[in-house]
């Protein structure tokens, strides 16, 4: 019997990416997103192996447990859904977008785990994909509020591990460096060239590899999880440690 996919967040980038890849690989797909355009065009791309679009911002609670909290028989569960807003220092951003990632990356993350965790507790089995970012581990400039949501992802992954020790319930934090998707124009909220100088002389990560990383960690043997993934291009790695020297 096929396994079923819940991919949050599957109207672009690695949602898009995920939902191409475990299709082709012979699942079935749950696909939700805020875009409801784009999620019938990838309802028609991909075919019968989508059961079910759900037009839906994760930040919405109630409709959240509406919509996600009556599916059962959902093996794996991929929280993609996420933003970055800005990349302004902390005194002069717009607490608009501090509150949108917090929305999004936070509290969607944990609706959605919460509407269709207990299916899984319930049935002995399941596994929960989060993504995080390097920005969750790694400071920079401007990541102020978007890396603290992403190490929020990942103690949240490992807390939830905790609590599920004793069950054949499985999480990972898989946690991508740079990628060449939307994610960066959206960051700069439709600036084109803004967004594409990010990736400009560098091979950054695709979507694709993010999709392939995903369908190895959900495919390990029953008995094996796969608490945490850093993956970064090999165009980016870690700076040296930041000094003012203003004095002098």
């Amino acid at each position: 019997m096929a396994k079923t996919i819940l991919i949050t967040g599957a109207t672009s980038g690695f949602g898009k990416a995920c939902a191409e890849y475990f299709a082709a690989n012979g699942w079935q797909l749950i696909l939700t997103g805020r875009r409801s355009e784009r999620l019938e065009q990838l309802k028609e791309q991909l075919g019968t192996s989508v059961q079910q679009i759900i037009s839906l911002d994760v930040g919405e609670r109630e409709r959240v447990f509406e919509k996600l909290g009556a599916l059962k028989n959902i093996d794996v569960l991929l929280n993609n859904a996420g933003l970055a807003l800005g990349l302004e220092p902390s005194w002069e951003v717009n607490i608009d977008d501090w509150e949108t990632m917090v929305d999004t990356n936070i509290k969607g993350l944990m609706y959605c785990t919460r509407a269709l965790l207990p299916q899984m507790v319930k049935r002995n089995s399941g596994h929960i994909v989060n993504i995080g970012s390097t920005a969750g581990d790694w400071p920079y400039p401007g990541a102020n509020v978007y890396g603290g949501t992403k190490a929020f992802v990942q103690q949240f992954s490992r807390n939830l591990r905790a609590d599920l020790l004793g069950s054949k319930v499985r999480v990972t934090n898989l946690a991508p460096g740079m990628a060449e998707s939307e994610f960066s124009k959206v960051r700069y909220k439709g600036d084109v060239e803004q967004a594409a100088k990010v990736y400009q002389g560098a091979e950054a990560l695709r979507p694709e590899d993010i999709a392939e990383t995903v369908f190895w960690i959900v495919n390990r043997p029953a008995h094996v999880n796969i608490n945490a993934i850093e993956v970064m291009s090999v165009d980016q790695a870690w700076g040296p440690l930041a000094v003012h020297r203003g004095k002098g």
